[in-house]
């Protein structure tokens, strides 16, 4: 019996055999390497040219004070704030009291003056971006009142009201209102047309398009007029204060230059500088919760 030939299949193309499962070796996976993003680089970008700035103050400071008689070193007046600020809340009689009150003193005149403007302001700015006749009444009168200087005022709130606290406020109230009023009638002329053409197929009152569709979508606007006002305020005070004398942040200062306390000038300076960033940074934070241009 003849052994039968075997016939083995020759591949037309050069294309090995294809493996079995059990044959194919998978490729050891290459390890992922994560970049970890240092958590100290914002602060390093942010926080070493500051750094370098108030570096540069110090040295000019430094210089200024070797060069000049009776200027203060920062080192002299970092003692003298020491000193000042171990006490902050003395009461030593009616025109001798701690930094502290003095600054408390400011701040309330400022809310008050900040305050009636606000509730002056911002509906007279309803006013004039919703009505086109009331815009033209009151356009004028604000294109003339509004460079006026703040302390241009003083003297009509001293005439006014025969005292100087009041006289403050009036003169904050009158400085806070122009950007208030400006602002809140741009972001009312802002409003899409269509959210105005809706109310009217919708026969909505004028307070409910006041209150539902020209307040939600002009507070950006209102809040940019009332962070602009409150800086305003705060730097009107001080000067106002020199001139009306009493408790307060203006008046402290005018006295510690009777009294040739140059270091204590600086001081008051540096917290003016800091409480008027509190104030706008706070602002600023409050209005980029509402802005909703991004969302």
């Amino acid at each position: 019996m003849k052994n039968q030939a075997q016939i083995i299949p020759i591949p037309l193309d050069n294309t090995p055999p294809a493996r079995t499962q059990a044959e194919i070796v998978p490729l050891p996976a290459k390890p992922v390497v994560r970049r970890r993003v240092p958590l100290l680089r914002p602060l390093m970008q942010r926080g070493v040219p500051a750094l370098l700035g108030i570096g540069l103050l110090l040295c000019l400071w430094q210089v200024a004070a070797l060069n000049s008689k009776g200027f203060p070193t920062p080192w002299r007046t970092w003692q003298a704030a020491l000193t000042l600020f171990a006490d902050p809340f003395y009461i030593a009689g009616p025109n001798d009291q701690g930094i502290g009150w003095n600054v408390l003193a400011s701040l309330q005149r400022v809310a008050t003056g900040f305050g009636l403007a606000a509730l002056v302001g911002i509906p007279a700015g309803f006013l004039i971006g919703r009505f086109r006749f009331v815009a033209n009444m009151l356009n004028p009168l604000i294109s003339l009142l509004r460079p006026v200087s703040p302390l241009a005022w003083l003297p009509i709130g001293l005439l006014l009201f025969q005292r100087a606290e009041p006289a403050s406020s009036w003169t904050i109230f009158i400085c806070s209102i122009w950007p208030m009023i400006l602002n809140t009638a741009e972001g009312v002329r802002q409003i899409p047309q269509d959210y105005l053409n809706v109310a009217r197929v919708l026969r909505l009152s004028e307070f409910a398009i006041m209150h539902k569709i020209l307040l939600p979508a002009a507070l950006p606007g209102i809040l940019t007029g009332m962070r602009l006002s409150i800086g305003i305020a705060w730097l009107v005070i001080v000067a106002a204060e020199m001139l009306t004398g009493g408790i307060g942040i203006g008046f402290w200062i005018w006295n510690e230059w009777n009294n040739l306390n140059v270091e204590n000038i600086i001081i008051a300076i540096v917290v003016i500088g800091v409480v008027g960033l509190l104030l706008e940074q706070g602002l600023m934070w409050i209005a980029s919760r509402f802005n909703y241009t991004h969302r």
